[in-house]
């Protein structure tokens, strides 16, 4: 079983979707969890959710609106989970965005914003963590990728490039630090009950709450135990 009492965690692209689901479980495992996502009023809303779920006497939720393709939003992000939580053990880089076109469509801007959203973002993200993580000789990355890291399909050049960059990233990073104590995960969802991406929801899709308690699973992990990369899909796809 999970526990993350006394441990603090920051969700980004947490107000909704994939993100919420693995703030709420992270929750319920008795972590401190800061949420961050562009949209106030989405924030606002989710936030004040979990707080109706969970006493406040036992652990605590914040959010913080922050755009995680900027060096200094997410350096004043970070600063902040420091004022409320006082060190970090668990980051899960979830946001995400997806422009599916093909490439002789696709404009420069476009581009830009999937690659330093997915990619950059995590970059941004994990860079911070790391110098939190020595603090407490250890911690632990779980970055949301897709089965799109392995996969390409047409249409998919920015959103492909950005999910292959960020597992050939995470392995790297592994690498790098895990005799430091830092554990880093990947998990690579199929298509997903969300509003995110072209197709939108349906019964026959992985639910956002799945994500999240595979992610659990992870983390309850021993430490002699990493789980490098996780696939998930529908047990029962649509068929074409």
């Amino acid at each position: 079983m999970l526990n993350l009492k006394g441990k603090s965690a920051l969700v980004t692209g947490g107000s909704k979707g994939i993100g919420l689901a693995v703030a709420r479980r992270l929750a319920q495992a008795g972590a401190n969890v800061a949420i961050c996502g562009r949209s106030e009023a989405a924030l606002a809303s989710a936030v004040q959710g979990l707080r109706l779920e969970f006493s406040a006497a036992i652990l605590k939720l914040v959010a913080f609106a922050a755009d995680v393709r900027e060096e200094d939003a997410v350096r004043n992000l970070f600063l902040k989970v420091d004022s409320e939580f006082g060190g970090l053990d668990i980051l899960v880089n979830n946001a995400g965005v997806g422009i599916f076109k093909d490439l002789a469509s696709l404009e420069p801007a476009e581009w830009k914003t999937v690659i330093e959203t997915n990619l950059n973002g995590a970059y941004l993200c994990s860079h911070q963590a790391l110098s939190r993580f020595r603090a407490r000789q250890g911690g632990w990355i779980v970055n949301v990728a897709s089965l799109a890291s392995k996969n390409s399909f047409a249409g998919g050049a920015a959103y492909n490039a950005s999910k292959f960059g960020l597992l050939g990233f995470s392995e790297a990073i592994m690498l790098d630090h895990r005799y430091e104590g830092v554990r880093v995960s990947t998990v690579l969802p199929g298509s997903v009950s969300t509003d995110f991406g072209m197709s939108g929801r349906a019964d026959w899709k992985i639910a956002p709450e799945d994500v999240a308690e595979v992610i659990a699973s992870i983390l309850a992990m021993p430490d002699r135990t990493l789980v490098s990369h996780v696939e998930i899909r529908p047990s029962r796809p649509k068929k074409p």
